[in-house]
């Protein structure tokens, strides 16, 4: 009988995120909606803590309110949401309380979200399966994850060792295995994916490799051969770079190898044209396959981050120390312990790389973000911290005064009592993470547009209709105020 591959859709998640900056609504998501939910996917990728907060302070839509649209639109689909398990909606860098990280995932399964996947740049494995346990006892699917790496300390050997300890907490329902920064290559996919399948003790495993150097393809059907049975990807316009292979390749590339999938061809093109519709609509880029570059093998940045970085040098007219910085980041990810480059901890490590260039002395402005990261608060780095660094930062006035500190951690009755009574559960989540004014902004801007999309006008669509392969070579339309004649 032949294998099924499963394919896990990016499209209005990570595709989006990569390429679009989240800035897709809910009036974007749901035109489309039906045709993804009916495409046919294992698990449609959805939301996590970014959306909310982009959601409720850029756009003033109701986030709770998007979930309940795009499961009703939905209904065939397990959804999926990402979820760290010490930060919560709107908390960026900083700490949310376990309190707050537990209830916001169970109101999320209220809500129909149906699993998770948790992932932690630092491995803090107990607090990880803390948050596992939480979501498994409220119904909720749990894919701890594996945040791939590189460096001295990243072998195969330490990922199988986590591996292992997932396995042994006996609640995960598969186990995650994310290249953010698009730095795994085949060689490594090689050695690397069968020592994760043997450690895992039968769990299955699932890759989501992003192609900012153009060898994700590639690392997915090495992951096969090895063993591996479900692949991300995203719509055609909305993968490549930055972002994740695009379904319509590897549906073929699985196809040429002997698997099947339960994916409906016909869908994809649909899906495709809407999104290319909508890029041109709202003015953001598609996805293009990428160079092989070596230069992020270096920096490890995950692309969403790059482009970040990017903005920033451009708005303080500084683009041409792009490259600088991007070595400045190599150098401070080293001195900061080798971290996985990827949410928060790219982020942090980008910014105070930026600070060392822009301030004409390493290390002399130091956020409280990476204050609270040389101090372990989140968990510790897989190698030590450069000494001098540890002694300037936490020898500055501010570094001793974080240092007398530790994470709050109130109830949710302690949290009740700073708001308004009888608030729900959402409002509360909310409100304990983000400013109030922002909340109430939100809530005051109404319901969600549910299409956000413009119509393309009827004879420019029957001309892009009949100007698609396969239909004749001459085509004459004309009604009384215009005429048109098409010659392939």
């Amino acid at each position: 009988m032949t294998e099924a591959i499963q394919f896990v859709d990016q499209s209005i998640r990570d595709g989006q995120q990569s390429l679009w900056g989240l800035r897709m609504r809910a009036g974007h998501m749901l035109p489309i909606a039906k045709e993804i939910d009916e495409a046919g996917f294992h698990v449609v990728d959805f939301t996590g803590s970014a959306m909310f907060e982009v959601m409720t302070r850029q756009f003033k839509e109701n986030p709770w309110e998007l979930l309940d649209l795009v499961r009703e639109a939905m209904p065939n689909s397990d959804l999926r949401s990402g979820a760290r398990p010490n930060a919560a909606m709107g908390t960026g860098f900083a700490m949310a309380p376990f309190s707050v990280v537990d209830l916001l995932c169970q109101t999320m399964v209220k809500h129909g979200v149906t699993s998770f996947w948790l992932y932690d740049c630092l491995y803090n494995m107990d607090q990880m399966e803390r948050l596992a346990r939480a979501i498994s006892s409220v119904g909720g699917k749990v894919l701890p994850g594996l945040m791939y790496a590189l460096s001295e300390y990243h072998t195969d050997e330490f990922f199988a060792d986590k591996v292992r300890t997932i396995a042994s907490w006996g609640v995960a329902d598969a186990i995650y295995l994310e290249d953010a920064s698009g730095v795994l290559t085949p060689d490594r996919a090689a050695t690397l994916i069968p020592a994760l399948i043997e450690a895992s003790n039968g769990i299955p495993i699932e890759m989501h490799c992003h192609n900012t150097t153009g060898l994700a393809s590639l690392n997915y059907l090495e992951g096969i051969k090895a063993g591996i049975r479900t692949i991300h990807t995203a719509s055609r316009p909305l993968a490549n770079g930055p972002s994740l292979p695009s379904t319509e390749v590897m549906l073929d590339n699985i196809k040429a190898l002997g698997y099947t999938s339960t994916v409906d061809e016909s869908r994809l093109e649909r899906i495709a044209a809407y999104f290319e519709r909508l890029a041109k609509q709202e003015g953001y880029e598609l996805g293009v396959p990428a160079e092989y570059s070596v230069r992020p093998y270096e920096h490890q940045l995950p692309g969403g981050m790059l482009g970040t970085l990017k903005y920033q040098l451009a708005t303080h007219g500084l683009s041409h120390r792009l490259q600088e910085t991007l070595e400045e980041t190599a150098i401070v990810r080293r001195e900061l312990g080798y971290p996985v480059m990827a949410t928060p901890i790219s982020q942090l490590v980008g910014i105070q790389a930026l600070l060392n260039i822009t301030s004409g002395e390493r290390y002399k402005q130091v956020p409280d973000d990476v204050i609270k990261y040389v101090l372990g608060w989140t968990g510790r780095p897989p190698g030590p911290i450069d000494p001098e660094v540890l002694d300037r930062i936490l020898g500055s006035e501010r570094g001793k005064e974080l240092a007398k500190q530790q994470p709050p951690q109130p109830t949710i009755e302690e949290l009740r009592k700073q708001h308004r009574p009888g608030i729900s559960d959402e409002e509360l989540l909310l409100r304990a993470v983000m400013q109030e004014s922002t909340v109430d902004a939100m809530y005051a801007s109404g319901p969600a547009v549910r299409d956000l999309t413009r119509q393309e006008h009827p004879v420019a669509a029957l001309i892009r209709s009949l100007s698609a392969p396969g239909c004749s070579d001459h085509v004459h339309f004309e009604d009384a105020d215009l005429s048109v004649e098409l010659h392939r």
